[in-house]
């Protein structure tokens, strides 16, 4: 089982996204997958420029020579692709955006009707795929998510690829100063690493398991004291 995973966040393996993605890629490996972990932010990936040569010229091919012509391989060979990214104004962080608009050449330009959808189809046909989305947010309540996530659902199915769940984690930010006080963490960490082993292992994650990720650690009256608190400290 081949794991490709993205994290676009631009703390690349110290940001609270991580803490998150981390541990389920651990209990992936852990059932006997293979993953491999890129950070967006060290990729050399230029902005698409909308000229389709990867279409009609160099079928596959995109202008830029840059590390998206080592991407797009292992693209193609993944059974499972993870996609990591905080939470940027309603959405995921540019970086993830532009690396999903240079896809494009990961697809031809012939229109299909797929689902009673029209969709362009993968140059390297159908493929049984899933997608899971990791996700940290600021604010405090779970529906802050709820755009990214049907986004990413649409991206799948773009994809022609099996949206496979969402490990969210509201109210990130408090993760680490509350490890730091002593509270802990591990219901969500472990929680994180099962869903990582019960993907692999059965193909899918457990609406019990996404819920212990997405818990409640601290209450909302609580969060945005301290978070106001901090930014009073930022800003003296």
């Amino acid at each position: 089982m081949k794991v490709v995973a993205f994290n676009s966040s631009p703390n690349r393996g110290k940001g609270n996204t991580q803490l998150i993605l981390q541990p389920f890629i651990d209990g992936m490996k852990e059932a006997g997958a293979e993953v491999e972990l890129f950070y967006v932010m060290d990729l050399n990936i230029k902005p698409c420029q909308g000229e389709y040569n990867c279409w009609f010229k160099t079928p596959g091919k995109c202008i830029h020579n840059d590390d998206m012509a080592d991407i797009l391989p292992k693209f193609h060979k993944s059974d499972i692709l993870v996609f990591a990214t905080p939470l940027y104004v309603d959405g995921m962080s540019g970086p993830m955006k532009n690396f999903f608009d240079r896809m494009i050449a990961s697809g031809t330009p012939e229109i299909v009707i797929r689902d009673g959808r029209c969709r362009h189809e993968g140059v390297e046909g159908h493929r049984d795929r899933k997608i899971v989305l990791v996700s940290n947010c600021g604010f405090w309540e779970i529906e802050n998510f709820d755009p990214l996530v049907v986004h990413m659902k649409a991206i799948a199915e773009n994809f022609n690829a099996e949206f496979s769940g969402a490990l969210l984690r509201p109210h990130g930010a408090a993760m680490k100063p509350m490890m730091k006080m002593g509270f802990k963490m591990d219901g969500v960490f472990d929680a994180c690493r099962e869903a990582g082993k019960e993907l692999i292992v059965s193909g899918r994650i457990s609406d019990n398991l996404l819920r212990e990720i997405s818990k409640v650690i601290i209450p909302k009256e609580m969060y945005v004291a301290a978070a106001n608190e901090q930014i009073a400290k930022i800003k003296s």
